[in-house]
């Protein structure tokens, strides 16, 4: 350390950040390598998180701990099967005619297209909708038919992984009855007062971000499924449950609505815009009306920041890592501020403080 500190600051900086390439390089190889493991053992952390809520409740019924956590499993397990049985197929099967009437929508929106242009020529106005026919003709089929595949393989392999689901189950189980001992074990390497940092800044930026998230993409989800069933969309289910599903991440409620719109404008451009109108307005309601008081205090960050941690997250752990990439780097930003000025608590802003979240 002596040496270091006597040598010039660029020198300094010109070996520490080879070094911090280099280990976080080994560290995407091993992640990599370990992938499997890791998305099981993080499945099962965020499993054990979310569901360490129900179980504290029964446990204020005077329920041993055992018997709440065999409850709350058992009656999770049940909840997955139900929607297995009843959902996922229904899922699948719209999957599969959207893959088929991708084609005849493609049609559909090609003779929409020709007819703007005879309707411009007509009138004879500066527009050209040639080239995007032709882009429309021939690249769009093609993209939307790989997406559908993907989305149809990530279904079938979720459903026939049926050794990590079992680990899954068993890692959940044993992190909801031991889970603090092992994090105790792990956080006792770390100096006391960065460890307690530390543990509150991860526990309260996922409550307030997961738990929060969650809960509004299942909102989303829900009426969004119903707004598209009663203007009689097609897909309904699917689109609706699918603009839930990107509600699990920032910016992915806009995303998923323009998807949609696209889609059903090609069968319909009528049909197209009431869609894009309804799933605004809907979207609108629940982002100012609900989505405050479910997310709560959670630590910001700025957009660019948002959107890079995405990036990484998806990089190394897929779509787990979307869904804990922000949370993660919010934790991080507030360890990292609460370092950087002692005095104030993790999670706190310059004008206010966040509300302490419960302990799972």
């Amino acid at each position: 350390m002596k040496i270091f500190a006597a040598l010039p600051r660029w020198v300094t900086w010109g070996l520490t950040l080879p070094l911090l390439i280099l280990n976080g390089w080994v560290l995407l190889i091993v992640l990599n390598y370990f992938q499997s493991i890791v998305s099981v053992f993080v499945t099962a952390m965020l499993l054990a998180f979310v569901l360490s809520y129900p179980v504290n409740l029964l446990q204020r019924f005077r329920l041993s701990r055992t018997r709440a956590v065999l409850l709350v499993l058992l009656l999770t397990i049940a909840l997955l099967v139900i929607l297995g049985i009843t959902l996922i197929p229904l899922l699948i099967e719209q999957v599969n005619e959207l893959a088929n009437n991708i084609p005849l929508w493609i049609d559909s929106g090609s003779q929409q297209l020709q007819a703007l242009q005879s309707w411009a020529n007509a009138r004879r106005l500066p527009v050209d909708v040639s080239k995007l026919t032709v882009q429309l003709e021939e690249r769009i089929p093609t993209q939307l038919q790989a997406i559908s595949g993907a989305i149809l393989t990530f279904l079938l392999n979720a459903i026939g992984s049926v050794l990590n689901l079992m680990l899954t189950i068993v890692l959940t189980f044993y992190l909801l009855l031991h889970g603090d001992r092992v994090w105790d074990g792990i956080f006792q390497w770390f100096p006391h007062r960065t460890s307690v940092r530390i543990r509150h800044a991860f526990r309260q930026n996922f409550h307030n971000y997961f738990l929060g998230q969650a809960m509004l993409a299942v909102l989303m989800g829900s009426v969004m499924t119903l707004a598209f069933l009663v203007i009689r969309v097609p897909f309904g289910l699917l689109f609706g449950l699918g603009v839930g599903v990107m509600a699990l991440f920032p910016f992915g409620v806009a995303l998923g609505i323009t998807l949609v719109s696209l889609l059903t404008a090609l069968h319909s451009i009528w049909l197209g815009l009431r869609v894009l109108v309804v799933a605004t307005i809907v979207d609108q309601l629940i982002e100012n009306g609900i989505a405050p008081q479910l997310i709560g205090g959670f630590t910001g960050l700025n957009p660019v920041w948002i959107l890079f941690s995405l990036l990484v997250g998806a990089k190394i752990g897929g779509f787990l890592g979307l869904v804990v990439a922000v949370p993660f780097a919010s934790s991080i930003k507030s360890i990292v501020d609460s370092l950087s000025v002692p005095g104030r608590r993790i999670g706190s802003s310059p004008d206010k403080e966040a509300s302490t979240p419960t302990t799972p």
